[in-house]
């Protein structure tokens, strides 16, 4: 099997990522990926992917366990991938989100990266691509959040905690 491009990136440890889709199919094909591309053999990783059909569902989630990243439906019905965003912005170490969309256009690739988001990945899903900017948003909130503790660390020490 090659070795997928950008899996350098990844490291170790259990890995969650939320798909939020009103789509049951998006899910399942985002799971076939997870699971039968042999990602795992790379990355040393168990990932573990969650589906929601509907962004309250989806906070919920959100509230219970930190979760890196999150793959949001850009045509959601209630609900929009910019509520998600500005949801997940008001976490203390909020994961990356990467809209997915049959109509991935560059007018929608700039307004998600121009407000945010980490990434666009079109539909129907490109196995290789799907985990080339999921390792790559992986590492980028592993590091952003290994600074997230060291900050917090400096903090409680600066207050005397």
């Amino acid at each position: 099997m090659k070795r997928p491009f950008g899996i350098e990136t990844a490291g170790t440890g259990n890995v969650t990522v939320l798909c939020v889709s009103p789509s049951h199919a998006d899910g399942v094909s985002l799971q076939r990926i997870f699971y039968e591309s042999g990602w795992g053999v790379y990355t040393n990783s168990k990932w573990t992917l969650i589906a929601r059909t509907a962004l309250d569902s989806a906070f919920s989630i959100l509230r219970e366990a930190p979760v890196p990243i999150v793959i949001c439906e850009g045509d959601l019905s209630p609900g929009t991938w910019q509520e998600m965003l500005e949801y997940i912005s008001l976490l203390p170490d909020p994961p990356l989100l990467i809209v997915i969309s049959r109509l991935a256009d560059d007018r929608l690739w700039a307004e998600a990266l121009n407000l945010g988001a980490y990434d666009v990945l079109a539909k129907p899903f490109d196995a290789a691509e799907v985990i080339r900017i999921v390792s790559l948003a992986w590492r980028h909130w592993q590091d952003r959040h290994d600074l997230h503790c060291v900050r917090t660390r400096q903090r409680m020490a600066a207050v005397g905690a």
